[in-house]
């Protein structure tokens, strides 16, 4: 076991990466702006976000490299990609060039969402699962705070400071680079491609003990008894709507949104700049400490109620800040709402859709299942911030967040009709219980379990 926790952590480290790069920009945004003398739109759709642009790419392709290379190359590649775009989106010296290394890591993102969870889940114990391929989600959440109180450290150094910020993510993408070549790759990817030597190999070294021929035996009689690799097929009708689903409403929380215009959030609301930056760092705290939470509960409440527990939660948080800008309450009232709304999304959607997704498609088809999963979540989360900076000028940050709270009523309906639970089943057994149910059947029997 603490083989597999191991190869665990070094693989959601991908996560890590994911989170820094993802919000590092924050706190380059107004300076960026000001240096180029960007309209809003073109900051906001070139500069801000031609990194999510090049995640939805990495997230649309990403499930070719993890399905043919498998998912040990994928994740080494990752890292190079990674290493390239923090190196040249600091010494970039114009819009177009920085926003071509932003491209880069964007790449590796969008892949990452397919091989790290692919590679843990694909290792894992079933009553372990959970919470081996939530240390991904984990990941996410510490790089964020990382990259915020990077920025804020960084921030005082002079004009060049945004350089610091954006290149100090190639040390940790170096190292992580390096240790992808201590990690075996998924036995049941090998199995998949009729590698069953390596396979058996890989499984002794997950545990001596264990019965190699049965192992085998059952993965085969199981998730991999389907020969087709067409994720399209109507066997695979349900879990797509229920990867469309989880993803469409993770961006229409509005989470990408609000991380990448933190600091600005916190300006609009009154904050000074130094303060909004703070504050900034007390989401990234907030956040990991409810992933934290989620991580710990995801294999005991199980994926459902975490998911219901954050829908109820963003219904709340959204609702009073939409109040605080509509009604112009004091500034100081307005972070308690923003922190409710990051705890709700991280031990609701942040901990589960990663875990969730990478569960509920069989080995064959499990890459192209989560690449369409996660080009659906990262399609809706380059869309979606590319028109903030244009909307709090326009209509507003309160009306903003009353649309995201509309959004996330649906969630909740989604969450009580529709999604399955899947803690503590083995990936077998979740194939075969998707193999006899069909969408109408799902949503005649809404109760909980």
């Amino acid at each position: 076991m603490k083989k597999i926790w191991l190869w665990s952590v070094v693989a959601a480290l991908a996560g890590f990466l994911f989170g820094f790069d993802t919000v590092v920009i924050s706190g380059a945004d107004r300076t960026l702006q000001e240096i180029w003398d960007s309209s809003d739109m073109f900051h906001g759709v070139v500069v801000m976000s031609m990194a999510l642009w090049g995640t939805v790419l990495g997230a649309i392709f990403g499930g070719i490299p993890t399905g043919k290379w498998g998912r040990k190359k994928t994740l080494m590649f990752i890292g190079v990609l990674y290493t390239i775009s923090a190196i040249g989106s600091a010494l970039a010296n114009d819009p177009i060039t920085f926003s071509a290394f932003r491209f880069l890591g964007g790449l590796g993102v969008g892949a990452s969402t397919i091989a790290a969870p692919a590679y843990i889940t694909e290792i894992s114990p079933k009553e372990n699962r959970g919470k081996l391929v939530a240390m991904y989600q984990f990941n996410i959440v510490f790089g964020i705070l990382v990259a915020f109180l990077s920025n804020y450290l960084l921030s005082g150094i002079g004009e060049q400071a945004w350089r610091w910020m954006m290149g100090v993510e190639a040390l940790p993408a170096i190292l992580y680079t390096l240790l992808t070549f201590i990690i075996p790759e998924s036995p049941r990817w090998l199995l998949s491609k009729n590698q069953s030597v390596q396979a058996e190999n890989v499984l002794r070294m997950i545990d001596p003990n264990t019965n190699v021929s049965e192992q085998i035996q059952a993965w085969e009689e199981g998730e991999m008894s389907s020969s087709s690799k067409n994720i399209y097929q109507s066997q695979f009708r349900f879990p797509l709507v229920l990867a469309f689903l989880i993803a469409f409403f993770n961006q229409f929380s509005g989470i990408n949104a609000f991380l990448y215009y933190a600091p600005r959030l916190f300006e609009e609301a009154g904050l000074e700049n130094s303060t909004a930056l703070l504050s900034s760092i007390g989401i990234g705290v907030v956040n990991m400490l409810f992933t934290l939470l989620g991580l710990f509960l995801i294999d005991r409440l199980g994926r459902k109620r975490l998911m219901l527990i954050g829908s109820v939660g963003y219904l709340v948080s959204l609702s009073l800040a939409a109040c605080a800008f509509l009604l112009k309450w004091e500034g100081t009232m307005v972070p308690p709402f923003l922190f409710l709304f990051i705890a709700s999304h991280a031990i609701g959607q942040g901990t589960v859709i990663w875990v969730f997704i990478s569960e509920i498609f069989p080995t064959q088809v499990r890459a192209s299942g989560q690449s369409f999963g996660s080009s659906v979540h990262w399609i809706l989360a380059a869309i979606i911030p590319s028109f903030i900076p244009s909307l709090f000028s326009s209509i507003g940050p309160g009306t903003v967040f009353l649309f995201f709270d509309a959004m996330m009523l649906l969630q909740l309906l989604f969450v009580v009709l529709l999604m399955p639970e899947t803690k503590g089943k083995s990936l077998e057994a979740i194939t075969a219980s998707f193999k006899t149910k069909n969408i109408p059947d799902k949503i005649s029997k809404p109760a909980i379990k």
